[in-house]
């Protein structure tokens, strides 16, 4: 059985919960974007339920929860094991973290994430969500039990240990690399949002690529689904015709779900780097129009590659 991540579970989780990221289109879209909140006052409150878990193992992996079962989860509850010493979670934040998930009828471990890199994307945290009420304002380093009921009785609850493992940089992290000649240019905001100026010179007729900044951490494989930012505009005025940064939220989507040239940009890249990409039509949309996109056009993207979830974590 797989484990579906927080962040898409109601407060009131089925016993059976499905790891299963949304499938990309063949267009990025943007992630949710929470509501911000008092995610100190939005934690779920400690209880008998949560205080009955036991909880055993070294900070960074996983750990062995144990409990007497069945536990009637009848409300949400949540006590913090270790508290952390790291940066406080804030609302909007995507937060990396690590849990492991059991029955609350039989006290067996369902699966556990987020422990190996690659294995669970960062969610956006907000007061109202199942991860602002099971996290709170914990600061990263935390550990806690969530447990969570279900309503209609068709499933036990489930506990949830979880550990709160990063709070994720909304643009590249990498180190800034030597630009290359003939390229378009970029210039960053205090933000990190890039402005991308065009050549005056012919659009290429082969996909061509430049690392602006090299990140350290993995490497995004075929098939990933993975947390991005990104601007796109035309090679032949500059127009900008797509932007995660315009939207205000990165975008999540699988590798293979893109374009042929935008793919290309990601696969094999490591979390951390920010990439120009020049996207000539048979790497792109060809000869037909696309929204924004006139028929035949040459696309440049810029792209921050914040994090990776590799597919058989999917």
């Amino acid at each position: 059985m797989r484990i579906r991540p927080l962040v898409t579970l109601s407060l009131v989780a089925a016993a059976t919960v499905v790891l299963a990221g949304c499938a990309g289109g063949s267009q990025p879209e943007a992630s949710p974007s929470g509501t911000a909140g008092d995610l100190c006052a939005a934690a779920a409150p400690s209880g008998d339920v949560s205080e009955a878990v036991t909880v055993e193992g070294d900070e960074g992996a996983a750990p062995t929860a144990t409990f007497e079962a069945p536990l009637e989860i009848t409300e949400a509850q949540r006590t913090v094991v270790t508290e952390g010493s790291g940066d406080e979670v804030a609302a909007g934040d995507y937060v990396s973290y690590a849990l492991s998930a059991y029955d609350a009828s039989t006290g067996e471990q369902i699966g556990a994430l987020g422990y190996t890199e690659g294995e669970l994307l960062p969610q956006e945290i907000a007061a109202e969500s199942p991860l602002g009420q099971s996290l709170g304002c914990a600061t990263v380093g935390t550990r806690v039990v969530a447990a969570l009921p279900s309503t209609d009785g068709s499933s036990p609850g489930i506990v949830y240990v979880m550990d709160v493992t990063g709070i994720t940089p909304l643009q590249a992290s990498g180190t800034d690399q030597a630009p290359v000649d003939g390229f378009p240019t970029v210039e960053l905001d205090d933000d990190g949002a890039p402005t991308i100026t065009v050549p005056d010179t012919e659009a290429p007729t082969e996909v061509q690529l430049e690392t602006l900044k090299l990140g350290d951490g993995p490497e995004v494989l075929p098939g990933d689904k993975v947390l991005v930012q990104y601007r796109g505009v035309l090679w032949d005025d500059g127009t900008e015709f797509d932007s995660s940064w315009s939207r205000g939220a990165p975008a999540s989507f699988v590798t293979n779900e893109v374009v042929p040239g935008f793919q290309q940009a990601l696969e094999g890249q490591t979390v951390g780097s920010q990439v120009l990409v020049v996207v000539p039509p048979a790497a792109g949309y060809g000869d037909t129009a696309q929204g924004a996109i006139p028929a035949g056009s040459t696309l440049v993207f810029v792209v921050d590659i914040l994090a990776t979830q590799h597919p058989a974590a999917q």
